[in-house]
């Protein structure tokens, strides 16, 4: 019973063991797929004889990702159920004093387990980030060539909108003086038109005043004409009495 056992432990820890070997080749495979990731040079039809050109174009390399990411969580799962296996045999195991080095084996290929999903997680997220920059990267690169494609046309129509919107910018410009011209016409009529009616109430006022200094003048040069009418008619009464008083 406990050779059974023993065997079944030791060909669990061999599954482990063949798993953890098959994930390590294919992570360090899946590593190498997302740093050469490159779609933009395939996708351009250019080709260079460098090191770093990659073998394969932007389709095939995601495809590849596609096909070794499903087959290295697939490993994944037969690990983990591996160690699942391992934890059940330590926990229902016969010998005491095996438990110690049972339960440190275990936990040892349980670690492995944890460093491999999480450095597949951390390859996996840094090759989507790769891609959604290169498929940006080459969105922008397409819409530069075609801007640079129509560019002739472009800066014709460019030009053109730029001498209409200077046109306008002028016109706006003109009116803007013309209205503020008008504007100050008006608050110079308005000002005149006040000065008009100050005038025009001071020459009422003077008018209204006017007869009565004419009747009072009138009267003073009656007076001045009755008094001489008056001191002439003394004098010629007086020549006329001392003519008659010498005569006689």
């Amino acid at each position: 019973m406990a050779a059974g056992s023993s065997n079944y432990w030791e060909d669990l820890r061999k599954q482990a063991r063949q798993l953890e070997n098959e994930l390590d080749l294919k992570l360090v495979s899946f590593s190498k797929l997302c740093t050469s990731y490159s779609p933009t040079s395939s996708r351009d039809g250019r080709r260079d004889s460098s090191d770093t050109t990659p073998l394969l174009n932007g389709s095939s390399q995601d495809r590849m990702f596609e096909t070794m990411a499903i087959e290295i969580e697939q490993l994944l799962a037969r690990l983990t159920g591996v160690n699942d296996k391992m934890a059940e045999y330590t926990n229902s195991a016969g010998v005491p004093s095996l438990n110690a080095a049972l339960m440190h084996t275990l936990q040892r290929h349980r670690d492995i387990l944890q460093d491999y999903t999480h450095e597949f997680h951390k390859t996996k997220a840094n090759f989507m980030a790769i891609r959604e920059r290169e498929n940006l990267m080459g969105s922008v690169r397409k819409d530069i060539e075609s801007y640079k494609s129509g560019s002739g046309v472009n800066n014709r129509r460019t030009e053109l909108f730029l001498k209409e919107h200077d046109h306008l910018r002028n016109s706006d410009r003109l009116i803007e003086e013309t209205i503020s011209i008008a504007m100050a016409t008006k608050e110079n009529m308005t000002s005149q038109r006040g000065m008009l009616k100050s005038i025009q109430s001071k020459m009422n006022t003077l008018a209204n005043r006017f007869p009565a200094v004419n009747s009072l003048i009138q009267r003073i040069n009656l007076r001045k004409r009755r008094d001489s009418l008056i001191l002439g008619g003394v004098i010629g009464i007086c020549t006329i009495l001392l003519l008659l008083y010498a005569f006689h």
